[in-house]
């Protein structure tokens, strides 16, 4: 009897082993989305674990070929590179969405290669433009419900092609048409898509 107990309790556990998922896994299932650059390719893996509204809004974005075409119109070295919103002649590309909830209260940090959303002063008025820190910045982290205290909406974080940023971050930048920090050569998304559901 106890023979036949340790072998149902070994067989279990090699079971258990057997059909887990590899380490790791949880992450290799988040939703990825690639940005095809003019300076080469960007993966960025998102946390709709964390931020879904965020997720959303951005996959939504990504799945209408929103920006495809558009470029990075502020590149501050040691900083933040943003993009979103500008073509290469920085008009704005409309429509965009109804702004999403600020979920930066979700636990995420605004560390260097992280991906949030760039809003106004009103802290729910995100709706096309992301940014990747250069670095960790946490003056952009959630420390209140208020104006002030909000925060930047953490929801990826770039996990290929971390010098394709950096050669963003470091190209030339100057002031044009009223836009400060903008690349005097521009930096092109080519091309935005969903490389893993």
């Amino acid at each position: 009897m106890r023979g036949r107990w340790w072998q149902a309790a070994l067989t279990a556990l090699f079971l258990v082993i057997w059909l887990a998922p590899p380490a790791g896994a949880a992450d290799s299932l988040r939703p990825r989305v690639k940005l095809v650059t003019s300076l080469g390719d960007i993966v960025i893996e998102l946390y709709p674990d964390k931020a879904p509204a965020s997720v959303a809004n951005f996959l939504t974005y990504v799945r209408e070929g929103f920006y495809d075409g558009l470029v990075f119109h502020r590149v501050i070295p040691g900083f933040v590179i943003q993009a979103g919103g500008l073509d290469k002649d920085l008009n704005p590309r409309r429509p965009t969405h109804p702004p999403v909830r600020n979920e930066a209260d979700n636990g995420l940090k605004n560390r260097a290669y992280t991906v949030a959303l760039a809003r106004t002063p009103q802290p729910h008025s995100a709706t096309s433009q992301f940014f990747i820190n250069l670095r960790h910045n946490p003056g952009l982290d959630h420390t209140s419900r208020t104006a002030h205290g909000w925060g930047y909406a953490v929801f990826g974080r770039v996990v290929e092609g971390r010098q394709v940023v950096d050669r963003i971050a470091a190209v030339p930048t100057g002031l044009r048409r009223g836009y400060r920090d903008v690349p005097l050569e521009p930096v092109v998304i080519r091309k935005a898509e969903v490389i893993q559901p």
